[in-house]
């Protein structure tokens, strides 16, 4: 049996730092939701990007859909950290009980790349899988030249 301690180590703290990002994610996404869905914001904003006079009334507008795409994007976040922290957990899970290593390690690159291209939790994950590929089990020792030569003389008898 293989220690796999290194890879639960690594996929433990990347579910705590994949749980820490979904929660702030979120609050960042209800914070937005309800910013955006204000009407009072948006004639705020439109106020203090047009009432210094750099901004024309079609800039002011493109200024508010890109508030509101920005918005659409933290919630395609809030999704895709959602994905990579379930994804985490069945890796975690498989790693614990040594079940299946090779799809944990396909699992782990995967809620990596869900999880960030760059970032540190997704760092963790992609060590993690590497180390679930590459780790192999040890082999067992390989007979003597002796025990070979006996075991042909024995069988030629």
């Amino acid at each position: 049996m293989i220690n796999r301690t290194a890879e639960r180590v690594l996929s433990i703290i990347a579910v705590i730092l994949t749980g820490i990002g979904l929660v702030a994610s979120v609050f960042i996404a209800l914070f937005m939701s309800a910013a955006v869905s204000e009407p009072g914001f948006q004639d705020e904003m439109r106020q203090i990007l047009s009432g210094d006079g750099t901004f024309t009334p079609s800039e002011v507008d493109v200024m508010i859909g890109m508030v509101d795409s920005f918005y659409i994007l933290i919630w395609i976040a809030v999704i895709a950290a959602f994905i990579s922290l379930v994804l985490n957990i069945i890796g975690t899970i498989k790693i614990w009980n040594n079940s299946s290593p090779k799809a944990a390690g396909i699992l782990f690159i995967v809620a990596g790349l869900f999880g960030g291209i760059i970032s540190l939790t997704s760092i963790l994950l992609y060590i993690a899988g590497i180390l679930c590929f590459t780790k192999k089990p040890p082999m067992a020792p390989e007979p003597l030249q002796d025990d070979y030569a006996a075991a042909q003389s024995t069988w030629m008898n």
